[in-house]
């Protein structure tokens, strides 16, 4: 059965930050699981081969496939004091902090398939451990703002930590830890200064997640309750498939599996082009991430105000063919020779102004995404009478957990396709050998992305549809508490 819960008093800006705050350690994840930290640090610091490390990343995704949603079915009908969520938020903080540490201290002396069996148990251990706070948190975001819009604007404070703490680790990374000099010869292939790092973030991650479990722990006795239920493991499994067979659902991930794909294989070769390309060095590298920060202030300004002025759906769908146009425009006019030198200060400006464009269409383009995931919380519990908050949003964060390992895997294809040698260093690979690299990338990019647009004309639930499921659910709430009373057993609320 259903329930009411108390009127929550309104969302002030201190909450929507430290709400956000915990996106911290989801952005950490994004910024060195996203293939291209990963790719450069296992195939040309550690020496795996490059498809092997392709493969790591698709077997640790695949096991997601599996658990995340299992994780959000979990967190949907989890029964305590504490609520669905907080739980699973406040259990994960110590497990994220000691596996993405391990992650970066793979042991000496591994290579071949121990060293393979090391980096997807690695990934695994880390990509759930993750899982079991994003999910339960980011399912929080529908209960916390029901309204249409404000929901958007909450969800554009959670990408504004997460997009900030990419650009963060960013400049950390290349700025600091792999900054190549005197003192670090080696540059971006030092194997000790990536285990210095992994320290760092983890206790940065431990840190981010138990401060944002803690300070919305006072939203609990506003969250939704649900009242006790048998289920079996059959019967989870349907209620499962219910959920994914939801139409706005499948569109919104099928959309995502082509665009995704797509930025899989955009981060897989970013740093190969940064390096080899552009033949900028790791602190060079560390200038562009500012971008990134810039972006994330701007988009939480524009993500709710473009949501509203367009709708989700044409916002979304202009975003993402401005944010693909403009990410192959320095590459395409390189290829055509009409880019200026390397090491020419007008070619860093120019790569940081697309830094800056792609990522603010980037940035708004997962704020509207996420509101667009939390709509079809209300249309799934019209249709099966179930809040499936952490069901819906394991399936939407499946996305770009599934296409990353597709796009990673289809650079290390592209990457071998072109005879790209391990352990290079900057500016000892044959030219040519960039440029095919390049002139298979751009094609690979176009047609994903186009396709991403495509599929999402087919997405239908608009502001109307999404105030009439509101309008559904308060009726029927009215009702069953209306039914409690008459029959006397009193208040539905547990």
């Amino acid at each position: 059965m259903s329930s009411t819960v108390p009127a929550p008093p309104p969302l002030g800006v201190s909450l929507k930050l430290t709400y956000g705050l915990g996106s911290v350690a989801y952005g950490v994840s994004v910024a060195v699981l996203a293939n291209s930290v990963l790719q450069l640090y296992f195939n040309q610091v550690i020496g795996l081969p490059a498809v092997w490390v392709g493969l790591a990343i698709m077997v640790s995704l695949a096991a997601d496939v599996v658990l995340d949603p299992l994780i959000g079915y979990a967190s949907d009908n989890l029964r305590s004091r504490w609520g669905r969520r907080h739980p699973f938020m406040y259990a994960s903080a110590l497990p994220v902090g000691v596996f993405f540490y391990f992650l970066w201290h793979a042991p000496q002396g591994l290579d071949g398939v121990p060293l393979l069996i090391f980096a997807v148990v690695m990934l695994i251990a880390v990509r759930v451990a993750i899982a079991s706070y994003e999910i339960p948190s980011t399912a929080l975001a529908p209960e916390l703002a029901p309204d249409y819009d404000k929901r958007t604007s909450l969800l554009a404070y959670r990408w504004f930590f997460g997009i900030g703490a990419i650009a963060v680790v960013s400049i950390l990374l290349y700025a600091v830890f792999l900054r190549q000099d005197a003192s670090n010869p080696l540059g971006i292939l030092n194997r000790g200064r990536y285990a210095e790092f992994g320290t760092v973030m983890a206790i940065a991650m431990f840190v981010c997640i138990l401060v944002s479990t803690a300070t919305t722990h006072s939203r609990i006795p506003y969250l939704y309750k649900a009242g006790p239920r048998q289920l079996s493991f059959a019967k989870s499994l349907r209620e499962i498939g219910v959920v994914f067979a939801n139409p706005a659902l499948l569109v919104l991930m099928a959309s995502g599996v082509l665009g995704g794909a797509g930025l899989g294989i955009t981060s897989a070769l970013q740093n190969y082009f940064y390096l080899h390309l552009w033949g900028l060095k790791p602190q060079m590298i560390a200038v562009l991430a500012p971008g990134g920060l810039l972006a994330s202030i701007i988009g939480v300004f524009l993500a709710p105000a473009l949501a509203t002025r367009f709708g989700k759906k044409r916002a979304m769908i202009y975003l993402l063919s401005l944010s693909v146009f403009a990410g192959l425009l320095p590459i395409s006019a390189r290829l055509l020779g009409i880019m200026p030198g390397n090491g020419s200060p007008l070619l860093v400006a120019i790569l940081f102004a697309d830094v800056v464009f792609t990522a603010v269409c980037g940035l708004i383009g997962l704020v509207i995404v996420a509101s667009m995931v939390a709509d079809v919380v209300e249309d799934q519990q019209v249709k099966s009478g179930a809040r499936s908050e952490g069901v819906l949003f394991a399936f939407n964060g499946l996305v770009p957990k599934f296409t990353g390992g597709i796009g990673a895997f289809i650079a290390g294809l592209l990457i071998t396709l072109v005879g790209f040698p391990t352990h290079a260093m900057p500016g000892s690979v044959d030219p040519d050998i960039v440029r095919r690299l390049a002139i298979y990338y751009i094609p690979c990019v176009i047609l994903l992305n186009g396709g991403s647009v495509v599929v999402l004309q087919f997405y239908k639930i608009d502001r109307g549809a999404h105030e009439q499921n509101v309008a559904r659910l308060r009726e029927a709430a009215a009702l069953a508490e209306t039914a409690h009373i008459e029959t006397g057993a009193g208040s539905p609320i547990e």
